[in-house]
């Protein structure tokens, strides 16, 4: 169970991409906390310098303020790199619909740049971010790894060519390649503000302050939500998975199901708030229901998810009446 079993060589160099993000950061601080060195890129176009700040005085610890998009620092950051956990992307199909150019650069050429980069550098094991958005229109749960239907967005669309052109590095270049599908991921240091925040921490910050939350939709469209510990436990085992599981990409989730409008009246509950929700309209490119089999990565990477989603979630809650 979990992930603090594992080692790696000692003088091993962790490259996280995206690392001053929600599942950026929280990877660097597993990795310095097992005693590994980390690189950190981001341009912080999305990701926050405050995310990382605690990690400064670490002397395992590098930040490179720099964009994917840009060749040139891909090969810099990924000089020495053993692995690469790449999780720079830009997220939320709802903003990938008004800026289908930007999604391109920024998550298709992005992703090539970093594949490429360490290809030159000779990295170990290229581990990224994909996503349960590839599985577009198809009906049928759980949803299964080779069973992908329409895509619904440009978010997706990026997601889907960023796992064939890793499976490519893996079949003509021997790059061990890791694609990780994630299920709705949710946990400390995620963002409640702004327009295309994530459901549960948005609805924890309107709660806390009072605030009358909105349901996109009827509320009974279900989610996989997957705590933050899961998502770190699937990077690093990848990096300790055999290559003859590369090329491939896992869902990775905790293989539940929970209905939105139950979640809010658990936080309800939980926060002690008697707050009835409004309810809008269903967000476009959204799909109504997502529930992951997850069989196929604990076969192959050894992913045993540690949190379930009440566990998950009542940590989550911890965290923010902390720090909001």
């Amino acid at each position: 169970m979990g992930y603090k079993h594992l080692t790696f060589e000692k003088d091993s160099l962790f490259l996280v991409t995206g690392g001053a993000g929600f599942i950026g950061s929280n990877l660097c601080e597993a990795l310095l906390n097992m005693g590994y060195k980390v690189r950190c890129l981001d341009d912080l176009s999305t990701g926050k310098q405050a995310n990382v700040d605690m990690f400064l005085s670490n002397p395992n610890y590098e930040f490179i303020k720099g964009d994917i998009k840009d060749f040139d620092t891909c090969l810099k950051a990924c000089e020495g790199a053993t692995y690469v956990l790449n999780q720079a992307a830009w997220g939320s199909v709802p903003r990938s619909l008004e800026m289908p150019l930007f999604y391109c650069k920024n998550n298709i050429e992005g992703t090539l740049n970093m594949l490429e980069a360490a290809r030159q550098k000779g990295v170990k094991k290229f581990v990224y971010a994909s996503s349960s958005s590839v599985y577009g229109d198809e009906p049928n749960l759980p949803k299964r790894e080779g069973r992908e239907g329409n895509l619904l967005s440009p978010y997706a669309l990026t997601k889907r060519c960023d796992e064939e052109w890793a499976k490519l590095y893996t079949m003509h270049y021997g790059l061990d390649t890791y694609g990780l599908r994630y299920f709705n991921v949710f946990g400390r240091r995620q963002d409640p503000n702004g327009a295309y925040a994530a459901v549960i921490p948005k609805f924890i910050k309107q709660l806390l302050n009072n605030e009358q939350p909105t349901i996109n939709g009827d509320g009974k469209q279900s989610r996989d939500f997957t705590y933050v510990e899961n998502v770190i436990e699937a990077n690093l085992k990848c990096c300790a998975a055999p290559s003859s599981s590369a090329g491939e990409a896992f869902n990775i989730a905790y293989g539940g199901r929970e209905y939105l409008i139950d979640i809010y009246n658990t936080l309800t509950k939980a926060l002690g708030k008697d707050i009835q929700p409004n309810f809008g309209p269903d967000r476009k490119g959204d799909i109504k229901h997502s529930n992951a089999d997850i069989s196929k990565a604990k076969n192959l990477i050894g992913y045993d998810p540690e949190y379930d989603f009440s566990k998950g979630l009542n940590e989550a809650i911890k965290w923010y009446k902390e720090n909001l």
